[in-house]
Parts: C-alpha cells; structure tokens; sequence
C-alpha cells in the first residue's frame, strides 16, 4: 500500500516558522537575524531554536560577525536545503491537486 502525501512532507519545514524562514532563504541570497526575526514577527529565543534545528539538518548555514563592534548573523540556505525545500513545495503541490 502506498503511504499517503502527508507522510512524505518534511518535518522540518511543515511549520510556519520555518516554512518562512526558508521562504525568505529561497528568494534571496541571505538574511539577517533580525531581518527574519521582523518579517515572522518571532522572538530572539523562538527564531534562534528554528535556525538551530535548520542548521542541524544543514539546510541553512549560520554566519557571526561584527560590523562596527556589534554582533551580525547572516543566514543562508545551503545547496542541501534548497534542494529539500523544493522538494517539500513539489509534495505539497501534489497533496493540494490529490483534493477533490
């Protein structure tokens, strides 16, 4: 028996927070924490544990530096995660066409 469209989606992604973050990631090259943290309306605790879950996965990459004195994280998607991402959008448009 096949499984059905919902068990192939990705965990890692089938939440808001992340399903932005990784939004954000596609469309540009990379962003900053408080970049992200403004757009998704989240906390510095919540994005932090999200980016760290992506960054587990090695969907996205986790830049520090300092401009000026003052910290600056960057985020990127990796080649991993955008391939992933693009995969979890394809299974995601097929559960939506499988709806009567």
């Amino acid at each position: 028996m096949e499984e059905h469209l919902t068990v192939r989606l990705n965990k890692a992604f089938h939440q808001k927070a992340r399903l932005g973050i990784m939004s954000i990631l596609m469309t540009s090259e990379e962003a900053e924490f408080n970049y992200l943290k403004e757009k998704l309306n989240l906390t510095d605790g919540n994005l932090s544990s999200h980016l760290s879950l992506l960054e587990n996965q090695k969907y996205i990459k986790i830049k520090k530096q300092f401009v000026k004195k003052k910290p600056r994280t960057l985020c990127q998607i990796t080649e991993k995660g955008r391939q992933a991402f693009r995969e979890y959008l394809d299974d995601l448009e097929k559960l939506i066409r499988s709806l009567p």
